[in-house]
């Protein structure tokens, strides 16, 4: 259930021995400058990539193997629970206050995909396509969405829990306060801001930039969001799969990340909201 084109860097000169850099690729946003295989700002540009995914959803990503491997350790995976949002303190305000930490931390790698996608003169929010040039079009494009990856969600979710596949989903176990509502859509809207920034905005068009193909890096790029719902069960993955695809094939069409940050948020804060009227335990 819902979790990130780059501008490039002007084309370094190739070192002695390899090719001049293929003419800019189109449709992903932002205009994709290929790098020699052997290139020293290739290699960078890998590194690159591995740091930021190393302190956001590659992390993640890593964790959630984990933890599946570890329910699948202890019983059969549908005895398992998934609580998406938990408790960090009993006492009012420092439960307040982590969670608000929680959703500002979170955002940090958000920040520094921005500043390494940042060119002088050029505005990165244009270049992604997450800013307000296109309000209806990118709203429609948003509820389209909603529609497409939120109902068959729905479906998805209850065919898991029936074929044992899926853990019991707790959208919310926080306590009833007065914050609790507002707390829980800044977390859907953190979530929708850092996956489709990272994964969309900056990933595709880097692991572009280093070689592979369109289509490979939105495979790619989706594996990745299913392995970091993994910990949620199978047919999570399978879901969130199928939702890197389509977004990632969105994005690629049209280069705009604002319509499917607004669909992730949204899909979240119905999620968080009325779980248990959408069918999700707790």
């Amino acid at each position: 259930m819902e979790g990130m084109s780059e501008r490039p860097s002007p084309p370094a000169m190739p070192d002695a021995g390899h090719h001049v850099p293929e003419p800019p690729a189109q449709g992903a946003g932002v205009d994709v400058v290929h790098l020699g295989w052997g290139s020293k700002s290739r290699r960078r540009l890998v590194i690159e990539v591995l740091l930021v995914l190393g302190v956001s959803l590659g992390q993640s990503a890593v964790y959630s193997v984990v933890s599946l491997l570890d329910k699948l350790s202890r019983a059969p995976i549908a005895q398992g629970t998934s609580t998406l949002n938990a408790v960090r303190n009993n006492r009012e305000f420092f439960d307040f206050t982590y969670q608000i930490l929680d959703i500002l931390f979170a955002l940090v790698p958000v920040m520094l995909v921005f500043y390494l996608l940042a060119e002088p003169g050029k505005s990165v929010f244009r270049r992604i396509g997450l800013d307000w040039r296109h309000p209806v079009r990118d709203g429609l494009g948003a509820l389209g969405l909603l529609v497409v990856i939120g109902i068959p969600s729905l479906g998805l979710y209850a065919a898991g829990r029936a074929m044992g596949i899926t853990t019991e989903i707790i959208p919310s176990a926080l306590n009833q306060y007065w914050w609790t509502v507002p707390v829980l859509v800044l977390s859907a809207i953190r979530a929708g801001v850092l996956e489709e920034v990272i994964l969309n905005g900056y990933l595709l068009s880097r692991l572009q930039k280093i070689g592979l193909g369109p289509w490979a890096a939105i495979v790619l790029s989706a594996l990745l969001r299913g392995s970091y719902h993994a910990y949620q069960g199978f047919g999570p993955f399978i879901g969130n799969f199928a939702m890197g695809l389509l977004f990632g094939w969105v994005y690629k069409k049209y280069g705009r990340v604002a319509p499917l940050v607004v669909a992730h948020a949204l899909i979240d804060i119905a999620a968080f909201t009325l779980g248990p009227a959408l069918g999700f335990g707790g």
